[in-house]
């Protein structure tokens, strides 16, 4: 998905998440049997930026399960083999192939902090077409570069049928800038700030709806919610404060899967940690108020060759 962000100077910022086409663009609240498809106006594709009288999506969480009766672009979401998420257990055993290593996250890196309509998003700042200045990670023979994170409320995955109030998505492009991989970490309150997110500016609200202004339904506290993600530019982060969370993902599943918004392009690696990263209250309090409700119904297990060599 693409991110309503900003051109910067000798910089492009792209999109950071493994949802493929979330533009930030306002949410469909209808099933999508009843969200007509409109024509979409110019974006800005090189830097991320939309056009403001761009339409609404035709796809909605809330209705996963008939995303591929909407369009003929969306049909693997339906017919897939290897769609995510998916439901993990410690019956499926843990990885022992695949372990991935990490370069370059201990450095502090740039980016754009917004909101991607559904919950906090951090898109990485790197020089145009060129992924290969980011972090990376690597398993196998295969490198990977770091193009940014969301967090996607509740977890998109469940394991042991217990399913985290939310979970972080690193997502992870070859050279050319093709997402190929996602770190998942799954997150839930605990009784210490998490150092990952202690590092961020305050929350970005999530938007409200079409053609709406600030939402009368906040709570008290709480900023409004508008119809445009607000963009804070020129934010520093360490990586590895996410990774120092879950132990560098020592212990972890991974199989063969999918984005998890339309179109559902499979050929993604998965990384899920064993391990939880956990928030304190207060951090989780405000991710969950900055975030809506973003997980795909968990998809039936097929061929997606869950920790196979």
């Amino acid at each position: 998905m693409l991110l309503p962000l900003f051109l910067i100077t000798s910089f492009t910022v792209k999109s950071a998440v493994s949802c493929a086409d979330h533009t930030g663009r306002q949410r469909g609240h209808l099933s999508p049997r009843h969200i007509k498809r409109q024509t979409a106006s110019a974006n800005n594709v090189t830097t991320g930026v939309t056009n403001s009288s761009e339409p609404l999506v035709d796809w909605a969480y809330d209705a996963s399960y008939d995303w591929g009766a909407i369009q003929p672009d969306y049909a693997t979401c339906q017919t897939g083999t290897q769609q995510s998420p998916i439901a993990l257990s410690l019956t499926n055993g843990l990885s022992l192939y695949h372990q991935p290593y990490f370069e370059n996250y201990n450095s502090n890196v740039s980016g754009n902090w917004t909101n991607w309509s559904y919950g906090p998003a951090f898109t990485l700042g790197h020089p145009a077409d060129d992924y290969t200045s980011l972090p990376a990670m690597k398993w196998d023979n295969v490198t990977s570069y770091l193009k940014g994170w969301h967090i996607h409320a509740p977890a998109d995955h469940s394991v042991g049928g217990d399913r985290s109030k939310a979970e972080l998505h690193l997502v992870h492009v070859d050279a050319k800038g093709k997402e190929i991989a996602v770190l998942a970490i799954r997150l839930d309150p605990g009784t210490a700030p998490l150092p990952f997110l202690t590092q961020l500016p305050p929350m970005i609200p999530f938007i409200s709806g079409p053609d709406r202004g600030p939402s009368a339904d906040v709570a008290p506290g709480q900023p409004a919610r508008t119809t445009k993600p607000e963009v804070v530019e020129d934010v520093e982060m360490n990586m590895s404060l996410a990774l120092n969370g879950v132990d560098t993902v020592s212990e972890f599943w991974t199989y063969k899967g999918s984005l998890t918004s339309p179109p559902c392009g499979e050929g993604i690696r998965w990384f899920v940690s064993r391990a939880i990263a956990f928030t304190s209250v207060e951090q989780m309090q405000a991710v969950l108020g900055a975030s809506a409700y973003s997980a795909r119904q968990e998809q039936e297990v097929w061929l997606h060759e869950i920790n196979s060599a």
